[in-house]
């Protein structure tokens, strides 16, 4: 072993102690970092497990206060019921250890899709260190670690799902986009490029490894509760989403109208969502990847989602911010080194730097609006930020209409 591997052993084994020390001390003081959103997770996991209601506010708010949430009201888990699937397990753990899990788990979620999606975009295998920086750096990361969301879920939904199309896994490409599913209207677009997709290309087995596994994630639950889907359709007729400030196109639409009860104001961008995606599908369909078009499926998507697309939830951005980097730094200098620079050349790589330089100053904002203790609603204007840094540094060649 020579010095430069003894010194690596030596800090990993100093690193290692440290984090079971500071394991210890979270685990013996509730007070440092008490659970937020996490809460609501672990509080229906408890419940699904015991055949109650994971729907119910009177029934979580004992247990989300027993678990170390100071608050005088139920968090709820708005997500659809397969979601418990995916949560089941936290259930069987007391509250500070589940909360630490599915730190790790949510962390090392966010480790694996900024390694992934720097070398699915075409990032060189030596620098994938930038793909972690990027993924880790994101203030929406810090936000959804920070709080105990589960946006992180939903973005390895979207890598795991490039990742086995990339294979030829059609199959297990559908099942992964279940995460997506988590909050589907903030990925709608995604299902729409599969279907169309499958007519075009007959690809149905994207959409059988969808269903199959979306059924029997939506069946586990009914094994505990059986009438947890109604439970759920309940709970979102007595609190519908028009409650909510979502930083959404759609609510401005809606607090801006002449009645701000008009909650189907908010609908109306998915309405040009949709518009937009027949357009672009039409122009792509012939050469169509998958690779290239779900950054920004994942973006319209979310800047015309009708509610949610909170701030924990922008990292389902990260794959636009981060093909607009691999952009910059990989693919155009390995273009420009090909042959000699013109001065085209040279204002096509400042413009993406420019680019680059945007998404930074994107960043720093959402950094500024959290140290300042803006709302949530107060951010409403990151995603619509990054759809026109994408637009403007990702110009795509215009290609030829199909005949007939």
């Amino acid at each position: 072993m020579n010095v430069r591997q003894m010194l690596t052993a030596v800090a990993l084994a100093a690193v290692g102690v440290l984090l079971v020390v500071q394991v210890r001390n979270l685990l013996a003081d509730p007070t440092v970092w008490p659970p937020d959103d996490f809460i609501e997770y672990w509080a229906a996991a408890k419940l699904t497990l015991d055949g109650k209601n994971p729907y119910d506010g009177d029934l979580l708010l004992p247990l989300q206060r027993a678990g170390g949430r100071d608050t005088d009201e139920a968090i709820m888990m708005w997500n659809p019921p397969w979601t418990l699937t995916f949560v089941l397990p936290l259930g069987l753990l007391p509250s500070r250890g589940a909360q630490l899990i599915w730190f790790v788990v949510n962390l090392a979620a966010i480790g694996f899709c900024g390694d992934r999606l720097w070398r699915l975009f075409g990032g060189n295998a030596n620098r994938r260190w930038i793909g972690w920086a990027i993924a880790f750096t994101a203030m929406p990361s810090a936000f959804a670690l920070q709080s105990g969301q589960i946006g992180p879920l939903l973005l390895l939904g979207a890598v795991l799902f490039l990742e086995c199309e990339r294979r030829g896994y059609e199959f297990a490409a559908g099942a992964a986009t279940v995460l997506l599913a988590i909050k589907p209207h903030l990925a709608y677009l995604i299902w729409c490029a599969i279907l169309c997709d499958a007519i075009t290309r007959y690809r149905w087995r994207m959409i059988l490894g969808g269903a199959v596994t979306g059924i029997v994630c939506s069946v586990l639950p009914l094994l505990f509760v059986p009438h947890v889907w109604s439970q759920f359709a309940d709970a979102m007729g007595n609190r519908p989403p028009e409650q909510w400030m979502s930083p959404t196109i759609g609510t401005v639409l809606r607090l801006y109208s002449d009645d701000p009860k008009m909650f189907w104001l908010q609908f109306v961008p998915v309405l040009f969502g949709l518009a937009w995606f027949a357009f672009h599908y039409w122009r792509w369909a012939g050469r169509w990847n998958w690779i290239d078009q779900v950054p920004l499926l994942l973006l319209v998507s979310f800047v015309t989602a009708p509610y949610g697309a909170w701030p924990f939830d922008m990292v389902l951005l990260l794959p636009a911010a981060m093909w607009l980097v691999v952009k910059t730094v990989e693919i155009r200098p390995l273009a420009v080194a090909a042959r000699e620079t013109p001065v085209s050349e040279r204002a096509a790589t400042a413009k993406e730097w420019l680019v680059v330089a945007g998404l930074i100053s994107v960043n720093v904002g959402c950094l500024v609006c959290n140290l300042l203790g803006l709302t949530s609603y107060d951010f409403r204007w990151v995603s619509p930020a990054v759809l026109l840094l994408y637009a403007f540094g990702c110009r795509q060649e215009t290609p030829k209409p199909l005949n007939g």
